[in-house]
């Protein structure tokens, strides 16, 4: 598997500095994310988005507790921002949700940066390339 999510990580990266490229900064969360999610389906790769997430917890079942921007593959979770600066709860809050999800590997991508470079971030969760 460690193969395989770094082989979606580099498709998933490769998509979001064409679209960062070539859209530049500015534009609504949802319509990068939309175009993100179209751009990697045109690689061969099944996407999912904006589908909610159960949480179980001592009892408690939360049906909807929360919902990602893009999962491809059903192995990488893609966060989406954009905004002008990245801040470090946007980092916590993708492990979080890798570690609920029981996935080892998340991409937070701020479109919103000036450069792509200076809004990727990978987040581990127990992931070993």
């Amino acid at each position: 598997m460690g193969q395989q999510i770094e082989y979606l990580a580099t498709v998933a990266i490769d998509c979001g500095f064409r679209i960062h490229k070539e859209l530049g900064p500015g534009l609504l969360e949802m319509v990068y994310e939309r175009v993100l999610a179209r751009s990697i389906e045109r690689r061969g790769l099944k996407i999912d988005r904006q589908k909610p997430v159960e949480i179980r917890f001592d009892g408690l079942v939360i049906k909807d507790a929360f919902r990602y921007d893009l999962l491809v593959e059903d192995k990488l979770l893609i966060e989406l921002k954009s905004s002008e600066n990245m801040m470090p709860v946007h980092g916590k809050q993708l492990l979080t949700y890798l570690r609920l999800m029981h996935l080892p590997l998340g991409l937070l991508m701020n479109f919103g940066a000036p450069t792509f470079k200076l809004g990727l971030k990978r987040i581990v969760n127990n992931h070993h390339p």
